[in-house]
């Protein structure tokens, strides 16, 4: 992949899931990746330097930075994948957890933006890539909280991308139901890929795609992608 070369990446929610199969595909194209999250498995690939960071909190996201640019220099590549699911109904959950969950889908990403993306735009180039969900603008039951998180990323991504072009490119990856951990780590609820019942895309695809918009010449953006099993109404 000629257009990786020499990069360097962050990725937020690297340690597991749709993160980690990221993080493994920056490795095996040599890109050197901070990975920041709470917790990380005991094989993290060469050329990644792991940093337990809370997106949700801004001490956190400023020793995140200072650490970053000590290891790697100024990122060329931002990588929001850090979220959380969260399955109740508006007129019986928790709104304390609701919080939580805006904190860590919207605001965790809202704060890598704000700390990574200005030396992007001062270097005259850059990526950033947001992994939201079919779940945006989409009403279900159960579901308003967390869809609602995902509608809001991609309204920041798009606006993100009119304020940063044509310096920094800017891709939305909507996943459908992918086999992770993700539906097991919800913090209300419960379901798995068997319940959902529509099969499952794996953390690979996605990161497949991710790769397929970075690699594309400067030139190029490549805005939304959406990946899902075929058989997934939306």
């Amino acid at each position: 992949m000629q257009h990786l070369k020499g990069k360097k990446a962050v990725v937020s929610g690297g340690g597991s899931g749709i993160g980690l199969a990221i993080v493994n595909r920056l490795a095996a194209e040599q890109i050197k990746t901070v990975v920041a999250d709470l917790h990380f498995p005991d094989d993290i690939p060469p050329n990644s330097h792991p940093f337990i960071c809370d997106v949700t909190a801004a001490p956190a996201v400023d020793a995140l930075y200072n650490d970053v640019h000590k290891i790697l220099g100024a990122p060329n590549i931002l990588i929001c994948s850090a979220g959380q699911g969260i399955h109740e109904k508006l007129t019986e959950g928790d709104p304390e957890k609701w919080q939580q969950v805006i904190n860590v889908n919207l605001m965790g990403t809202l704060r890598m933006i704000r700390a990574f993306v200005p030396g992007m735009l001062e270097a005259g180039q850059g990526d950033v890539v947001i992994i939201s969900s079919v779940a945006a603008g989409q009403s279900y039951a159960y579901g308003g909280v967390y869809a609602a998180t995902k509608t809001a990323l991609e309204v920041v991504a798009d606006t993100l991308r009119k304020e940063v072009l044509p310096v920094v490119r800017v891709t939305v990856v909507a996943p459908g139901v992918t086999d992770t951990a993700f539906f097991k780590n919800t913090i209300s609820g419960f379901q798995t890929v068997e319940d959902i019942g529509y099969g499952a895309i794996s953390a690979d695809d996605v990161a497949d795609a991710v790769l397929y918009a970075l690699n594309k010449p400067h030139g190029i953006s490549v805005n939304n992608i959406t990946v899902r099993p075929t058989g997934q109404p939306f």
